[in-house]
């Protein structure tokens, strides 16, 4: 798998689909990796005339972990920030936007299109607001603009995502993950293509800390509506009925704060690309990206 050095580290990284074809850069949210994109997603992409590339973020899969760094309890984050203290954090979303930025650069992408899931729509509205002169559009599926006073995770499934395995045991981290997956996701997924999913990840990379140190990065990123209000590129907001885990409210405040934004609301779709909806959102991203032509 390729790699390259941007912003000070090692990201390693999949480029899809042919040199000359609109770019398209796919940024993968918390604890994910850049295999958690579906693969009939990536390739109808693909098949719709466009570059995908996606990458492993700081701090999960094969990228560069920050596992010297130290960090307040996650117990204690919250509590610090609403009394408006200074934390010290091991990095920002706003250094994961320029790692983004960063993997351009190395690619050689003057521009390209920008498209985010989860906390990866949170660092593709810093990449869209803070760097417009390399973004061509934005799309989020099932983000937030991290404004305060909007509806967060049931609380079941927010329980559960807390209660990790301790230690580095495969099979109780692909019991955790199976079980996460099927709380969050779209209802009535194959349970053992959940299962396989869950070991795949932990196959190829486990990094718990690397988790909690993004959450940090999340948590702390605060609300991003003063610059939504200063986006001007296209942009697509993609979010599901059923996500019991970052509400639609979430999706539709942000596209409420973006400039001549549109919403789409999928119906009985969880927080994840389910393999039977793939067809519908690889037509509505890849006709928002190409219109932009």
């Amino acid at each position: 798998m390729p790699a390259v050095t941007a912003n000070g580290i090692t990201m390693y990284y999949e480029d899809y689909g042919k040199k000359e074809d609109p770019p398209l850069v796919l940024i993968i949210g918390l604890g994910s990796q850049l295999t958690d994109w579906p693969a009939s997603f990536c390739e109808g992409l693909v098949e719709r005339g466009l570059r995908v590339v996606c990458f492993d973020n700081r701090d999960c899969g094969l990228s560069t972990k920050m596992d010297g760094a130290r960090m307040l309890s996650p117990v204690l984050l919250l509590p610090a920030l609403k009394l408006g203290l200074r934390v010290k954090l091991p990095y920002t979303l706003g250094e994961m936007a320029r790692d983004t930025v960063g993997l351009m650069e190395a690619l050689q992408l003057k521009r390209a299109h920008i498209a985010g899931s989860s906390m990866g729509g949170a660092i593709a509205q810093l990449v869209a607001g803070r760097y417009p002169e390399k973004v061509l559009s934005l799309t989020c599926f099932y983000s937030s603009s991290g404004r305060p006073g909007l509806p967060g995770p049931k609380l079941r499934v927010a329980l559960r995502m807390a209660r990790q395995p301790k230690g580095e045991d495969r099979e109780a981290w692909t019991d955790y993950f199976q079980e996460v997956f099927t709380l969050i996701g779209t209802p009535r997924q194959d349970p053992e293509e959940q299962r396989r999913k869950a070991a795949r990840r932990v196959e190829r990379s486990l990094c718990p800390g690397g988790t909690r140190r993004q959450l940090a990065a999340l948590t702390a990123g605060g609300s991003r509506v003063a610059l939504l209000q200063r986006i001007t590129v296209p942009t697509l907001v993609i979010s599901g009925s059923a996500d019991p885990l970052m509400p639609y409210r979430c999706g539709r405040d942000i596209a409420a704060h973006v400039p001549g934004a549109r919403f789409e609301l999928i119906e009985g779709m969880g927080h994840d690309l389910p393999e039977k909806m793939i067809p519908h959102l690889v037509d509505l991203l890849a006709g928002h990206v190409l219109a932009q032509r």
